[in-house]
């Protein structure tokens, strides 16, 4: 055992451990026979892991400088030379810099600056000594007292899980990547079991997005069953509302990863970092790379299923493919009854006011309702796969009427209809009880016939007799 009283080697630097292994290079080739001068201009033709894990040369006149230092076979030599060392500092004094110290112990969160004000109430420093805080924060850093503030150890009940059963959780993650001799900008969205490593579907799109992740969904649970749990992070297409009302009505649970905790999706993570070295780095400029988004699903999709889920994983023991662990599995599958019930399951509805022109505004687009609805709140049913809008006809017959943007150059052009009888605007025909009141106190001079019924004649006035005559004749006589 080496003796207690004995001072403990210096531990040698990476650069002069860099150092040592060029001059090693060069008395290896002096050993087997080489004389100095070819030794080295050899040696400068090579290149070394240097202290940053980058190849780097060294020049022949560096070689020999190192050599010459090396010459007692004394490592320390080959420490590159700096300026002195000091602990503390040679220009403040040094009653501050333990202030500074005693401060920093008691309170951890107190800035430099409001230190120095600390130092010159207390009369440490002159209330007007000049005192340069880049010099005392050089001069923290030599003494080792901590200058920025710590962040606090979160208290989060951290620990690693994994599922039992296939379909128990389902995470998903977007790998962004460029392809093509254009560099196009694309991303891939796979859908992983937690349980079996499996990958059970891949989409790629331009951006990330709701509409992108909501396709690949419902395309997994197409084939692969619903899923019980679907673990996201907090990318555009994963909070959105829309999202989460699908989610629910599948229905499955959402969780959401914490932000910034990448530990916590490490499983995908290691995907990433697998389906980056093994494909997407290989599609970045190339010409004979179709940059299409549908190309490039069926490239990767032929990857994810045919070499990746029968690849041996290491976390699956014994070896077995992720293909195996999944089909193995005894756990059932859950599929919906039906494709149709599948569909209605993205089919969310909402309420929305039509102005009074029969526009209806839902995710920033415009569209046309019927006439009728003008001024009311109605019930709107929204496709999320294929974005159509669907709203109940205003006749009340229960038939759904699908919308469409209002194309503003033909209604530009477009006559006008005429409103019908069946029309709710038409107009109708009805007495007030003022006209009621009217005709009651206001009778008509004659009746509702005009006064021109045929009675007959009176008797005695029948045309022939004396009676009819004379009574002519005292009509047209003067009375006296």
């Amino acid at each position: 055992m080496p003796n207690s009283s004995q001072t403990p080697p210096q531990v040698p630097s990476r650069a002069a451990l860099f150092r040592f292994q060029v001059v090693s290079a060069v008395l290896s080739h002096e050993l087997r026979g080489e004389s100095r001068a070819d030794a080295i201009a050899e040696v400068a033709q090579l290149s070394f892991a240097s202290a940053d894990e980058r190849a780097r040369r060294v020049s022949e006149r560096t070689i020999y400088r190192w050599l010459q230092a090396f010459a007692d076979r004394d490592l320390g030599a080959l420490e590159p030379a700096g300026r002195p060392h000091t602990a503390s500092s040679v220009v403040l004094p040094k009653v501050l810099l333990d202030f500074v110290r005693a401060e920093k112990d008691a309170d951890l969160r107190a800035s430099l600056p409001e230190i120095l004000r600390r130092a010159r109430e207390a009369g440490v420093i002159g209330s007007h000594e000049p005192i340069d805080r880049s010099t005392l924060w050089r001069a923290c850093v030599r003494m080792g007292v901590p200058v920025v503030r710590r962040k606090r150890a979160k208290t989060r009940d951290s620990r690693r899980f994994a599922y039992p059963h296939r379909m128990n959780l389902v995470l998903c993650d977007g790998k962004h990547f460029r392809a093509g001799a254009g560099r196009l900008r694309r991303v891939a969205m796979v859908f992983l079991d937690d349980a079996t490593r499996m990958g059970l579907h891949l989409v790629v799109g331009p951006a990330e997005s709701k509409a992108l992740f909501l396709r690949g969904l419902f395309e997994m649970v197409q084939h692969h069953g619903l899923p019980g749990i679907v673990y996201l992070d907090h990318g555009p297409g994963y909070i959105a509302a829309d999202t989460q009302a699908v989610i629910a009505q599948l229905p499955a649970l959402l969780i959401h990863g914490e932000v910034k905790y990448p530990e916590g999706h490490g499983k995908i993570e290691k995907f990433n970092q697998t389906f980056q070295e093994a494909l997407l780095r290989h599609l970045d400029g190339r010409p004979d790379v179709d940059p299409d988004c549908g190309a490039l699903e069926l490239r990767l999709r032929h990857w994810l299923r045919e070499i990746y889920n029968h690849t041996e994983h290491e976390s699956l023991a014994p070896k077995q493919t992720p293909w195996q662990r999944f089909a193995g599995d005894r756990q059932p599958l859950t599929f919906p009854s039906s494709f149709e019930s599948l569909r209605e399951r993205f089919v969310l509805q909402t309420q929305r006011s039509v102005s009074h022109d029969h526009v209806l505004a839902l995710d920033g687009v415009n569209y046309e309702t019927p006439r009728g609805l003008a001024g009311t709140r109605v019930q709107v049913w929204r496709q999320v796969l294929d974005g159509t809008v669907w709203v109940l006809h205003p006749d009340r017959s229960g038939r759904l009427v699908r919308l469409q943007p209002v194309d503003l150059t033909a209604n530009a052009r477009a006559h006008r209809g005429q409103p019908t009888a069946e029309d709710d605007t038409a107009v109708v025909l009805t007495r007030s009880a003022a006209d009621m009141a009217f005709a009651r106190d206001f009778q008509p001079i004659v009746g509702p016939d005009g006064g021109f019924a045929d009675r007959g004649p009176e008797p005695g006035t029948e045309p022939g007799t004396d009676s009819a005559t004379d009574c002519t004749t005292d009509f047209n006589q003067e009375t006296p």
